[in-house]
């Protein structure tokens, strides 16, 4: 059985895209609803969407403060030990990731040589000319963003790695960037030959990374107000101050790597090898 599973705590403007990138390579979308005071309708919300898909399905809804990213995580390693020997994919509503080979392939890859967990990293994706689009439901949203690249880290720090497909009792760190296991957080050294990661030089999951809507601005601002380190909300400030300045993302600026791509293609961004290894030194 392979499972999706995200945690939504705000804005559903991207889950009928979701839905479509992620219904034909799972077997179930489960999400998790995280409410609180931010939006309360939002299981009401999520619902009006899905309700036409058989096989998506909200599997638990819980209240808790706004902007807790450590508690997201804990909200995925607990929904996974539900069935722990099942493959789950791992991913944020604004995350879509692409594989260099099918979903099946990999897991087969897995079961035949050991592994427990795949890898990946963030391609920030971006409106043509550096600016932030409104999300429209009925255009492909690879055409809304059509701009890949890497810029949050270089301008916030912000984690690019992530954990997208793991066995399920496979237990994932905060911001589901790195596996732990045997209570040995797989980072860097730790991670890179680690016998049960799935060889980054076979596969380097590209989670491109839809964030950077028409509201971005608003999010990341309430998100650096709350001043927590749950939230991570000195990253958030870095991050909105830059916004702020510049208005919109300099896609000329070569070390954010910047590709035109409209289709969501893996073999399209042709930097990928050179950013994968930046990646994964991180």
């Amino acid at each position: 059985m392979l499972n999706l599973v995200t945690v939504i705590g705000h804005g559903i403007e991207l889950l009928p895209h979701f839905i479509q990138h992620y219904k034909k390579m799972v077997d179930e979308i489960n999400i998790v609803i995280y409410s609180s005071e931010l939006y309360p309708n939002l299981e009401f919300d999520v619902n009006s969407i899905i309700k036409n898909y058989s096989n998506v399905k909200i599997i638990y809804v819980e209240y808790w403060r706004i902007f807790d990213w450590e508690h997201v995580t804990f909200l995925y390693n607990k929904i996974k030990m539900t069935y722990p020997d099942d493959w789950w994919l791992m991913a944020d509503i604004d995350e879509f990731q692409l594989y260099s080979k099918s979903i099946p392939e990999i897991v087969e890859d897995c079961e035949k040589n050991g592994w427990k967990f795949v890898t990946g990293g963030f391609l920030d994706r971006i409106g043509y000319d550096g600016n932030f689009p409104e999300i429209c439901e009925d255009i492909s949203i690879w055409k809304q963003f059509p701009m890949a690249g890497f810029f949050r880290y270089p301008i916030s720090k912000a984690c690019p790695n992530k954990v997208t497909l793991c066995k399920g009792y496979i237990e994932i760190s905060n911001g589901q960037h790195y596996a732990i296991i045997d209570e040995e957080t797989t980072w860097k050294w730790r991670g890179w030959n680690h016998p049960l990661r799935y060889p980054v030089d076979q596969n380097f999951t590209q989670v491109h990374h839809f964030k950077w809507d028409s509201t971005i601005k608003r999010r990341l601002k309430m998100v650096a107000d709350i001043k927590k380190e749950y939230s991570y909300s000195d990253e958030y400030k870095i991050m909105y101050d830059y916004l702020r300045k510049n208005r919109s993302v300099d896609i000329s600026n070569k070390e954010f790597m910047f590709e035109y791509i409209s289709v969501d293609k893996y073999d399209n961004y042709t930097k990928w090898n050179t950013l994968k290894n930046k990646i994964i030194s991180i």
